[in-house]
């Protein structure tokens, strides 16, 4: 019964696919090895947290979060910010009749203040670095919940700068491991919520200036020209008006 679901969610996606971009995997083989079998990975990790719902985030196709709600039985939530596919995801649900699965469209960190600590595990497959994970799911997560990142190469500086976040985000690496897929490889690394956050994190934007320090600069160069054309219209706008009401109040 679970192996049918997991290949009749396959034929699903791969359908979908043909109309709606959610996948660049479109055969059987890839999408039995890369997506189903890739998913299942993380499966060993998932039975080590609590028991509770689960939130697997920026779902996409529903990869990893349907196949591991289908094989663990878990509540599970599938979010995504993009409405295509969220209405694909919710029809391919209801097709498949997974009564503990649920759909939510929206930001990750809406869902934060909507159901904050409700989730006993987040999973998130080839979704961000490492500490913008960890900043998303600190309060998406119960005390004692995991965090289940489905990663391929992972720098060194990555990971250092997801480790020194640890105290701040209340986030704990408890287990970090390889699987070999074919030709492919899986890492699976894993966090555990252990407490509260030091304090509210930005490791999203200092992920994003330490990896993009030359467009932070251009963009303050462009913030900068912006600027100074918005004055220059504004001293054109008040010549012209002036110019205007000189020109109403001339007797003719």
């Amino acid at each position: 019964m679970r192996e049918d679901l997991l290949k009749r969610h396959l034929e699903l996606v791969i359908e979908a696919n043909k109309t709606t971009n959610i996948t660049r995997i479109s055969t059987w083989d890839e999408g039995m090895l890369l997506h189903v079998q890739d998913s299942l990975v993380g499966l060993p990790e998932l039975r080590e947290a609590p028991e509770g719902r689960m939130v697997d985030i920026g779902s996409g196709a529903g990869y990893p979060g349907i196949p591991l709600a289908i094989e663990s039985g878990r509540s599970t939530l599938l979010a995504d910010s993009v409405g295509k596919k969220t209405t694909i995801l919710a029809s391919m649900v209801q097709t498949l009749g997974l009564d503990n699965v649920d759909v939510y469209t929206g930001r990750i960190e809406d869902l934060a203040r909507e159901e904050p600590a409700s989730f006993a595990a987040v999973t998130a497959r080839a979704l961000a670095q490492l500490s913008i994970l960890m900043e998303f799911a600190s309060p998406l997560l119960q005390e004692g919940g995991r965090l289940i990142c489905y990663k391929a190469n992972v720098s060194d500086e990555e990971m250092e700068h997801a480790l020194s976040l640890q105290n701040r985000l209340a986030m704990k690496l408890v287990s970090d491991r390889i699987v070999e897929l074919g030709k492919n490889h899986r890492r699976i690394i894993c966090f555990e919520k252990n407490g509260y956050p030091a304090c509210k994190a930005s490791a999203q934007k200092q992920a994003f200036a330490q990896k993009t320090p030359a467009l932070m600069q251009n963009v303050s160069r462009e913030t900068f020209c912006i600027r100074n054309l918005a004055l220059t219209l504004r001293g054109f706008h008040s010549v012209l008006t002036r110019s205007l009401r000189a020109f109403s109040s001339d007797p003719e």
